[in-house]
């Protein structure tokens, strides 16, 4: 339990003549009240009514508040609960293998009034002044700096700490952690102080993450030109955390995988996810925490943004990461898939009761947040961007705007009709599909374009279709890389002449890949394109987009899916790793959807075939002068290899799991993944056996999770159910149960059946677990979405009429809509895919 003392100044008039204060508040008991108007006597409260619904108290007085300043004192009681939100307790093992607890907090979006009452609404402002009563072998941290630290008088075994006043800010952005660490420290180039604080014993492993933060605060204050507001800023990794990380105003939290680098057991592409985290939070230390937003329906200005400079600054310090065409693969096609369903939302939502806040954390505010605005970004152009997002900042800073202030900012920056464009994007959802259509008169090319609203299910004729005000870029074969044309779309229609352009050169739209939309060109312009693929005419981003496109037009019945197979056979000198990324991930798709037939393994053969000649190429080890990419595409490649079963590199997988679990010859971090993936898919008792001893021995979280991710390919249903069980066993962080469980729904029919059974039964405490945060959310939507059967989704939907979560109505209407899709595409296509597979197959005639 906790107790703790709360003194509130209040601004001048906050009430009108009343004599009851209403405050937020949950799961914490009052014990005494009172206020002291300024210069007057103190005046105690007579009772506590509790709106529990509303996470409301209301303190009554017997007499009536005067008008003006005040202070208002409050004694309460509350709990350090397991819950990972509000004041919450996080279980670590110290290095000698004991069990402790750490107190940490995680107030987005409404839970801060769970540590003391509070106004917790993001346009509530304030100060906050920090004193922390501490065991005294304990580190404490808030979001300022210590500007005292001294015996706690009635307690020789406690010290009191006391943090310096923090600027104006938001209640959701406070923060204390009491606990262990170790750190790391270095000073920017501009004077501030970064930590980062490890578990005890790992100080080391925080090097990377100090090197991006000290590399990215200069960064932003050069692209912002606004210097970063506080002394000092720590990072630090806490062991049970159910987001990534929380952007705290200078004292940021993180999951120990999104911060903690080891040299020697971290993978490349767990490097590349610290980095854009770190991005992604210090990025939030103004876009979000310097200027808020004013309310939860503008929470996408926050996390979209804050998604796309990430890559911004990743890119940056990494140039070799080639992370925009990444960017690509990992939000802007995320987005436009969960976008095209009818039950999507759009950017800015109405939110009312706190669990409707939840609920916008999606791909929908964080990655179409995250592509509308690399869209406008390149409608802009950068300068013109920095000098409207300077004055924004300039204009809001220590307050809170709406997304119509960012608008009004870049368009007197621009000069364009920045809310008129954005508008259509972010009040409306959904995106068009552009169609187009070609003819050749003379030296001159005539473009016919139009929009309509692009829907998972297919094309719709309905009256009343909304249109988008659509930035268009035109380029050429002459030049793949440099727009040649821009057009603004603001109607259903037009054409579009473009002059000097010989009948043999393609033309292509949405160079780059930046406009967030799907295209459908005419057979014969389709057709030219597509030797830009083999030939790598084209740029990696369009390769990557053409193929994306085409699969989900594939999705909504619009084309037929052996269209795409053979396009997808064109990629066979594909060199790139994002490329190959997405290709996976829609054979990923693809191989899923046709484990309800009897036909399955000639997919995994046209997946051999396709990944075969790459993996030759690549072999098993690291050359001289390979780089960052070059790992992430070998893992990429012998994974898919061996989970679809190829001989020679189940083989080789074999053998070198054997060393590694000897110990003759560890495994190097970038190929364990693939290796335990391939070992355990076609693995027995003893396979797992054996993952679970190492997952044991792991000292790694990064290790943990990798095992934990992959458990679920084993095949045998007996198997299938332990993994299952070691999901929710004291092995398995709180916050990594929801991927072991995923990992199963998604490596084969029966775990997907296993899986969801598993969730049903164990709903209460699955539920009770996660109540309200958006794991619960991820939970269900790994493992309701990959069902292709009508009645399964009439299951799923009459399951979670039983059960409520309210945080995740729409995911799970979302997952029924999946449903529907995927038996609909089923029936379609199946039949025709199969024939294809055979006749791939069979001797030339």
């Amino acid at each position: 339990k906790l107790a703790k003392e709360l003194g509130i100044m209040k601004q001048p008039d906050p009430f009108k003549w009343t004599n009851q204060i209403v405050m937020n508040c949950a799961d914490i008991d009052i014990i005494t009240a009172s206020f002291v108007p300024e210069g007057g006597e103190e005046i105690n409260a007579t009772g506590f009514n509790y709106q529990n619904e509303d996470e409301k108290v209301t303190l009554c007085f017997p007499s009536i508040l005067q008008k003006g300043s005040g202070s208002l004192k409050i004694d309460f009681v509350g709990e350090l609960n397991d819950k990972m939100k509000g004041f919450y307790r996080s279980k670590y093992t110290t290095p000698s293998g004991e069990n402790r607890y750490a107190a940490v907090t995680q107030f987005e979006a409404t839970d801060a009034r769970r540590a003391f009452p509070c106004w917790d609404e993001p346009a509530i402002k304030a100060t906050f002044d920090i004193t922390l009563i501490i065991p005294k072998d304990r580190i404490a941290l808030s979001n300022m700096n210590v500007v005292d630290r001294k015996p706690y008088p009635e307690d020789h075994s406690l010290v009191e700490v006391k943090f310096a006043t923090t600027p104006i800010m938001s209640t959701y952005l406070v923060a204390f952690v009491i606990g262990e660490y170790d750190f790391v420290e270095s000073q920017s180039s501009d004077g501030v102080t970064v930590r980062v604080y490890t578990p005890v014993g790992k100080a080391e492993q925080g090097k990377f993450a100090l090197e991006v933060a000290t590399k990215t605060l200069p960064f932003y204050k050069d692209y912002f030109s606004v210097p970063y507001p506080l002394p000092k800023i720590d990072l630090i990794a806490i062991a049970d955390f159910a987001a990534g990380a929380m952007e705290n105003w200078g004292l940021v939290t993180y999951r120990e995988t999104a911060l903690l680098i080891d040299p020697k057991n971290s993978c490349a592409s767990s490097r590349q996810w610290v980095a854009l985290v770190v991005g992604h939070e210090l990025a939030h230390q103004w876009f979000g925490n310097l200027v808020t937003m004013e309310w939860w329906t503008h929470l996408w200005l926050n996390e979209g943004f804050a998604s796309w400079i990430e890559y911004l600054c990743v890119d940056h310090c990494f140039p070799e990461y080639d992370i925009w065409t990444q960017f690509v693969s990992a939000d802007y096609t995320r987005a436009l898939d969960l976008d095209a369903l009818d039950n999507s939302h759009p950017i800015e939502v109405d939110v009312g009761h706190p669990s409707e806040v939840d609920e916008i954390f999606d791909a929908i505010s964080y990655s179409k947040g995250a592509s509308v605005i690399r869209m406008l970004h390149n409608y802009i152009g950068d300068e013109d961007f920095r000098k409207g997002m300077n004055a924004y900042l300039l204009k809001f800073q220590h307050k809170n705007a709406s997304t119509e202030d960012l608008w009004e900012c870049l368009e007197q920056a621009s000069g364009k009709p920045i809310a008129a464009v954005m508008n259509s994007w972010t009040k409306q959802m959904g995106f068009p599909i552009i169609v187009v259509d070609q003819e050749q008169h003379g030296s001159d090319r005539v473009l016919k374009i139009s929009q309509k609203k692009f829907c998972a299910s297919g094309p719709r004729n309905d009256e009343n279709c909304p249109n988008w005000m659509v930035p268009i870029s035109i380029c050429t074969s002459e030049d793949p890389s440099c727009t040649k044309m821009k057009v603004l779309l603001d109607q259903p229609e037009t054409t579009v002449n473009i002059t000097n352009i010989a009948p043999d050169h393609w033309l292509k739209i949405n160079p780059g890949t930046v406009g967030f939309y799907r295209i459908q060109y005419s057979t014969t312009m389709l057709e030219s394109l597509l030797p830009g693929i083999r030939d790598l005419t084209l740029l990696p981003v369009d390769r990557l987009g053409l193929q994306n496109d085409l699969f989900s037009l594939a999705r909504a019945g619009m084309i037929s899916t052996v269209e795409v197979l053979k396009v997808m056979e064109a990629f066979v000198n594909e060199p790139n790793y994002t490329v190959w990324s997405d290709l996976s991930c829609n054979l990923g798709v693809l191989s899923s959807l046709l484990s309800h037939t009897d036909f399955h393994e000639d997919i995994q053969e046209f997946i051999r075939d396709l990944f075969t000649p790459i993996g030759m190429k690549l072999g098993w080890d690291s050359k001289t002068g390979e780089g960052h990419l070059d790992a992430l595409l070998r893992g990429l490649v012998l994974g898919k290899l061996g989970k679809a079963g190829h001989k020679a590199t189940l083989e080789e997988a074999r053998r070198r799991f054997k060393e590694h679990v000897e110990g003759k010859q560890t495994l190097p971090a970038d190929l364990r993944s693939p290796v335990y993936l391939t070992v355990l898919k076609h693995g027995d008792s003893t396979t797992l056996d054996t993952m679970l001893k190492l997952h044991k021995q792991a000292d790694m979280q990064e290790e943990k999770n990798r095992i934990e991710r992959v458990l679920g390919a084993i095949p045998a249903p007996d198997l299938i159910q332990r993994v299952l069980n070691f999901a929710l066993s004291e092995e398995v962080r709180p916050q990594d149960t929801v991927s072991v469980i995923g990992g199963v729904a998604g490596s084969s029919k029966q775990g997907r059946k296993a899986a969801w059974k598993f969730v049903k039964d164990n709903w209460e405490e699955l539920h009770n677990r996660y109540q309200g945060g958006f794991l619960i959310s991820r939970l269900i939507k790994l493992t309701a979405d990959g069902f292709a059967i009508d009645k399964m989704a009439a299951e799923v939907k009459s399951f979670f009429e039983s059960h409520h979560a309210p945080a995740a109505e729409r995911t799970v209407q979302q997952c029924c809509e999946n449903i529907l899709l995927n038996a609909a595409w089923l029936k379609r296509d199946a039949e025709d895919i199969h024939q294809y597979l055979l006749q791939r197959k069979a001797p030339p005639v």
